[in-house]
Parts: C-alpha cells; sequence; structure tokens
C-alpha cells in the first residue's frame, strides 16, 4: 500500500482545484468519541461536527474547521444541530491508482483509500479522502 505521508499537492501537476456541492446533516459532538468512516478513525472532542453526507459517509470535522467550511440552511441557525451547505471552497485534489494511505494531519488519524479514491489537500499537512464514487457525485472542478 502506498503510504502519502509527503505528499503535497501544490506542486503536483495532476492536481486540481475542486469545489464541492452539498448539503450535509450535522450533530454536533455532546463528549468526545470516534466514529469509522469508510476510510478509517474519525476521533472527535465535543463540539466537532458529526457529518453525514448526501451519499450517507459519515466523518467529523473539528469545529473551528467546520465553521470555515460549512454555513446552515434556514431554519438551522449557527451552532445548531442540521442541515448545511458546503462553502464554495476550492480545495487541491488528486486520484490516486492503487491502494494508499494518509494522515490527516501529522501524527494522526491515519486513513486509507483504494484504487481511483482521491486524496484532498485543504492546506499544507491538512489531509482527506474521498471515495471515487462520492468525489464524482459531489465535487466540481474550478473553472
Amino acid at each position: 500500500m502506498l503510504a502519502l505521508d509527503t505528499i503535497d499537492l501544490r506542486d503536483d501537476p495532476d492536481a486540481h482545484e475542486y469545489v464541492k456541492d452539498e448539503i450535509v446533516t450535522v450533530a454536533f459532538a455532546r463528549e468526545d468519541g470516534e466514529l469509522l468512516s469508510r476510510e478509517g478513525p474519525n476521533r472527535y472532542r465535543a463540539g466537532d461536527a458529526l457529518i453525514t453526507g448526501s451519499t450517507g459517509d459519515r466523518w467529523s470535522v473539528t469545529r473551528d474547521r467546520f465553521d470555515l467550511k460549512y454555513v446552515p440552511v434556514a431554519p438551522t441557525l449557527a451552532g445548531g444541530d442540521g442541515p448545511y451547505r458546503a462553502r464554495p471552497v476550492a480545495v487541491l485534489a488528486k486520484q490516486i491508482h492503487e491502494p494508499f494511505s494518509i494522515a490527516r494531519v501529522a501524527g494522526g488519524d491515519r486513513l486509507k483509500g483504494v484504487a481511483h479514491d482521491w486524496v484532498m489537500q485543504y492546506a499544507p499537512g491538512d489531509y482527506g479522502l474521498v471515495e471515487n464514487a462520492r468525489f464524482k457525485q459531489v465535487y466540481r472542478r474550478k473553472v
């Protein structure tokens, strides 16, 4: 399995900017815990967002990052459980053509992808992984 430990998509000619177009369902964690996504464990702290995507996938996002990435859909109020829309923020993405793994952050949860899944880079040292079928449903290339 390919370990993507030193990847930086800013310098990769095969990586491109994509924007997510999705409404997700959010519940804010009442206590610390862990949920298992298809890609691996997602540890979270009280107050972090526990997200269910439009495709049924689940993951967690730290509260400080969540507020930068999502806006509430009325009548949901910011910080309340309910539907949120992804902000149209471009992220770098690259499709990987063999099984791979990557840490969400240095020393953080390690995610595992299969051939044709996508590695996402939100910022230097901040990564995600999206299954190919889900990627095709919710991401569009930035023009």
